[in-house]
């Protein structure tokens, strides 16, 4: 005889125990949806600040020097 299917809430309840006895956990976070017209326009106004920042050149050589490390 066979049970009743389970529901999505009762598969998920076991995908998490089953990935807690693997030593796992659940890590949620929570980004910027730049889908957003409102972040899309906060995204650019924060960029034209940065550009206009008396750092900025030494920040965008960091960044180079960052992104080198794969080339080494």
């Amino acid at each position: 005889m066979q049970s009743d299917p389970l529901t999505p809430s009762q598969k998920m309840r076991q995908y998490r125990c089953k990935m807690k006895l693997k030593g796992l956990r659940s890590v949620q976070i929570w980004v910027p949806d730049t889908r957003s017209p409102a972040i899309s326009r906060e995204l650019a106004r924060q960029s034209v600040l940065a550009s206009r920042a008396p750092e900025e050149g030494e920040v965008m050589a960091f960044l180079d020097d960052v992104r080198a490390w794969d080339d080494a």
